[in-house]
């Protein structure tokens, strides 16, 4: 039997998407950061389906997730109007 490849395994746990909106690095950092946060909401609310989290347990990771990734729009500066 042959190993899976890392990156093959990496690219099917982790999905990424392209993304097609304006070009800016804090743009594109911040759209990393939105699908990594949807991938760990998605593998917390199986967890919690399945029983193995409580709805407290999961509930307190996703308002964790939650703050960081306002945290990191806060940081890049995105929705913030700037002046040329």
């Amino acid at each position: 039997m042959t190993q899976p490849n890392s990156q093959d395994k990496n690219s099917f746990l982790y999905p990424r998407s392209r993304y097609y909106g304006k070009f800016q690095p804090e743009n594109l950092v911040f759209n990393a950061n939105l699908q990594e946060f949807a991938q760990k909401i998605s593998y917390i609310t199986c967890l919690e389906t399945a029983g193995k989290l409580s709805q407290e347990e999961a509930y307190q990771q996703i308002r964790a997730l939650w703050k960081q990734l306002k945290h990191s729009k806060k940081e890049l500066g995105i929705g913030v109007n700037k002046e040329v």
